[in-house]
């Protein structure tokens, strides 16, 4: 037997879809490439650099970002998640004293962070501007409603 969520135990009939946040999506593409990035720069680390750095740590340390890049996207809608990305943005630009390409890769991945939230709460704020002003035309004129 299937378990079922919370959401579809409490789903009725006729019960408006819950809108996605576009701030959580487009943020989460970016740590999502950001978790592939980090590990293919792993390899390029560990084929480069394995003389300089224990090749444990180089693998432990680049697998161990790539997850947490990729597992933030599961709390990006908790008050703390934006902010938790922001701190994952410096370490990958901060990975750039280990390859110094990364200090382009962490400032472009930065910037497309930065525009993604930024671009993500104005269209969420604009979308629930339309919803509001939706629901008050509903109320408004009940009789053009067809079910």
């Amino acid at each position: 037997m299937a378990r079922l969520t919370k959401a579809q135990r409490e789903w009725r009939p006729g019960m408006p879809k819950k809108r996605r946040s576009t701030k959580v999506m487009f943020a989460s593409t970016v740590l999502v490439l950001e978790g592939f990035v980090a590990f293919f720069a792993t390899l390029a680390v560990f084929g480069l650099r394995r003389d300089e750095f224990p090749p444990a740590l180089i693998l432990s340390a680049g697998i161990g970002l790539s997850l947490v890049l990729v597992l933030t996207c599961a709390v990006l809608s908790k008050p703390w998640g934006v902010g938790l990305g922001w701190i994952l943005q410096l370490i990958l630009i901060f990975a750039g004293f280990i390859e110094p390409m990364m200090f382009v890769v962490g400032i472009l991945f930065a910037v497309a962070w930065w525009y993604g939230i930024r671009t993500g709460i104005r269209i969420d704020r604009e979308a629930g501007q339309r919803e509001r002003e939706q629901a008050e035309w509903e109320a408004a004129h009940p009789e053009d409603q067809s079910n």
